[in-house]
């Protein structure tokens, strides 16, 4: 393979069969959906949360919510490896374990009015399951908040055109959601916000170099503690003031930009610049540093399998669904959708030289280990009027790589520097629409486990409450943000994440041993888990016993290592719960005259 537009057709020929074939088999006959049978959306109509929504437009508003900074990031960050693991890994993890885990996810949360996955947990598994799973939510998703949020500090320190591209964002869409709340309706606006962002991109070079452009020429460091205190007013804001207008402009953004790079490379067709494998599959690398196994499968986690799409799947999406059979569309296509971007993001990634990619995503010091001479990158760095070294997380590669395609069609050769900046803010602004969700989500989370123990936090109008719910869950992905590197805390995120997937697959397969007698309709759950769970406890070991508790480690972190150890622990907890439904389950079947199919339960 050394040429992109190989990937991209093996890419399209394995998604398109999955969908047409597994897809199809594993929504009607394993989860047997019938469209005799009314969804939530219809029982419950309450024209706020539960709105019976056509199928397509479900499905972009699906995809718009999972597709956030994790498939172009993690693929970037997995090329070290080479190109094989990184493009094995999101096909067979896309068709294998993801596909399957955003469907049955989708599909439980269904069968049980579309609550939350802790609640199903609690329905299908008994209390202790459903309060670990609820527990474990809280943890990941602090932990998702810091490292996205990690690769936002990369992405804007020391970069003033950036940081006024992302910075505008805010009042514009600020601006189109007071619109929207006096008049009504978006029509026109909708326009008028758009062109402002693309705006704020092209004002961006004449502010450097002025009072301003020096302002918010930000080290790291200053990123780090601006994005909490951020996330703070944007959760405690109405929804309606910055999340949901933001959301949906950086959906437009979205659509473009992926749309954009398909073209690019099909029409420039660049070659793979990277070996299939590098030396750096045993460990030891300059941006990864454990093997290629399990860090492969925690490195690439949302364009593979990803726990926080449950997050999605028994949230907004099961209150929407019109028809059962539109989960096929919604939640098996938008997984393979994802796939596909992750794959168009691996692409720009190792369509760079390996020196240029190595030293623009590694610190100064291991680069120069290395002994690796760079190729392109002055001339990139001249280009786009910025220095690129030592630039890590991942968004810098990514941007840089982009640029490298779209400049290489005459008409754009010399716009380098407007579209690595309109990358850069493309991939900030998606990442801080997932940061303000997050963290509302993690405040939630945080008032009703709270609630246990003091009643009035499980209301979220309690003013008190949701403030001091909003501090909590901001400084503790705070301080994550600001006592790791890249390395560590992508690696928590990784481990956190696919944890979640592994909870989302085992609460997948209960549900599955439930509607049919065929035990072997279960395997398209277990042989995924069974996967994830192993790599899941083995890579939290590994970062446990060689970063975490290594003083010599950059990553040394004591707490990093506490959460760990709850996060797996809630792990086993959940699974041996899951063990002892399994097999009251297996029994009641093998008894003649035991009813089969789904059972409601006291939750619903």
């Amino acid at each position: 393979m050394d040429h992109a537009i190989t990937f991209v057709i093996a890419t399209l020929c394995v998604l398109t069969i999955c969908y047409r074939f597994y897809g199809v088999f594993f929504v009607r006959k394993v989860l047997r959906a019938d469209d005799s049978e009314v969804t939530p959306s219809h029982t419950l109509e309450d024209g706020r949360n539960y709105v019976p929504t056509k199928k397509w437009v479900t499905a972009g508003q699906h995809f718009a919510a999972i597709a956030a900074a994790g498939p172009l990031v993690g693929p970037v960050l997995a090329a070290q490896f080479g190109y094989l693991p990184s493009f094995l890994w999101l096909l067979i993890g896309c068709v294998v374990g993801g596909a399957v885990h955003d469907t049955v996810v989708l599909f439980a949360s269904m069968k049980h009015q579309g609550k939350s996955l802790s609640e199903v947990a609690k329905s299908e598994l008994g209390p202790v399951a459903g309060w670990c799973t609820g527990l474990a939510m809280l943890f990941i998703i602090t932990i998702t908040m810091a490292g996205l949020s990690m690769v936002v500090v990369h992405a804007l320190e020391r970069n003033a055109w950036g940081t006024f591209a992302v910075f505008m964002t805010i009042p514009i869409a600020m601006a189109l959601g007071l619109y929207e709340r006096v008049t009504g309706s978006s029509k026109g606006a909708t326009n008028v916000g758009i062109a402002a962002i693309a705006a704020s991109v092209l004002v961006g070079p004449y502010i450097q170099g002025t009072v301003l452009g020096d302002w918010l020429t930000l080290h790291a460091e200053t990123v780090a503690i601006a994005l909490p205190i951020y996330a703070f007013f944007a959760t405690a804001l109405p929804v309606w003031m910055l999340l949901t207008p933001r959301g949906y402009l950086s959906s437009f953004m979205k659509i473009g930009v992926f749309g954009a790079l398909i073209v690019g490379v099909v029409f420039i067709n660049p070659e793979i610049r990277f070996p299939a494998l590098t030396d750096f599959i045993y460990g030891g690398g300059p941006v990864l540093s454990g093997p290629v196994w399990p860090f492969i499968s925690i490195t690439i986690a949302c364009g593979a399998i990803s726990g926080f799409h449950a997050f999605i799947g028994s949230g907004t999406t099961p209150k929407l669904i019109d028809k059962w059979s539109d989960i096929r569309p919604v939640a098996f296509g938008g997984m393979l959708a994802e796939c596909m971007v992750g794959v168009m993001a691996l692409i720009a990634a190792t369509s760079l030289h390996p020196a240029d990619y190595f030293a623009i995503n590694s610190a100064p010091a291991a680069f120069a280990a290395l002994g690796m001479n760079v190729v392109d990158l002055p001339r990139l760095s001249q280009e786009i009027g910025l220095d690129l070294y030592g630039r890590t997380g991942g968004a810098v590669t990514l941007a840089v790589g982009m640029t490298e395609i779209f400049t290489r069609i005459p008409w754009f050769s010399s716009l380098a520097s407007y579209f690595f900046q309109f990358v850069v803010m493309f991939e900030a602004v998606f990442i801080l629409t997932a940061v303000d969700s997050g963290t509302r989500v993690a405040r939630y989370l945080i008032q009703d486990l709270g609630g246990d123990v003091y009643a009035p936090l499980k209301r979220l109008e309690w003013v008190p409450g949701s403030i001091g719910a909003s501090v909590v869950a901001c400084a503790a992905w705070g301080y994550l943000l600001t006592s790791g590197d890249i390395n560590s805390v992508w690696a928590l995120f990784g481990v956190s994440n696919q944890l979640m997937a592994s909870i989302g697959l085992i609460i997948g397969a209960t549900i599955i041993l439930r509607l049919s007698q065929k035990r072997s309709y279960m395997l398209t759950c277990l042989v995924p888990l069974a996967y994830l769970f192993v790599t899941v406890n083995y890579a939290g070991y590994w970062m446990i016993a060689n970063v975490y508790l290594n003083p010599l480690a950059k990553g040394y972190n004591v707490f990093n290592a506490g959460i760990s150890i709850i996060m797996l622990a809630l792990g086993v907890v959940i699974m041996v719960a899951a063990l002892r439904k399994w097999k009251e389950l297996l029994d009641n079947i093998s008894k003649p005259g035991t009813p089969t199919g789904f059972v409601a339960t006291a939750a619903e």
